[in-house]
C-alpha cells in the first residue's frame, strides 16, 4: 500500500517555478523529494535533500497538538519552532546557493 502511495506521490510532484524559469534553486527545493525519501524510510537521505524537514515535521505536529489540548505556554514554543525552522531553511539556503 505504501508503494502505491509513493509511486503516486513521486508522480504528481510539482516542479519548482523558480528554479525551472530563473534557473536558481528556492528555499522549498527538494521539501517533496525529502517526503518521498521519509515514505521510503530513507531518513538521512531525505535530511540532506532538505534539512529542515524533520523541525518541520515537529512543528506542525506540535502546532495540531496545541490547537486540541491548548498548552499553556504552547504559542512559544509554535514561536521558537518557527524561528529554528526560518534560520534552517536560511543557512541551508545559502550554503545550497553560494
Amino acid at each position: 500500500m505504501m508503494l502505491i502511495l509513493l509511486k503516486g506521490l513521486e508522480d504528481y510532484m510539482l516542479s519548482c517555478f523558480w528554479k525551472k524559469n530563473f534557473n536558481v534553486d528556492c528555499m522549498g527545493c527538494g521539501m517533496q523529494r525529502s517526503v518521498a525519501f521519509i515514505l521510503r524510510g530513507e531518513f538521512v537521505a531525505a535530511f540532506h535533500m532538505y534539512p529542515a524537514i524533520y523541525t518541520l515535521i515537529a512543528m506542525f505536529s506540535f502546532l495540531l497538538l496545541h490547537l486540541k489540548f491548548q498548552f499553556k505556554n504552547g504559542h512559544k514554543i509554535i514561536l521558537g519552532l518557527f524561528i529554528l525552522n526560518i534560520s534552517i531553511i536560511v543557512t541551508s539556503f545559502l550554503i545550497k546557493t553560494f
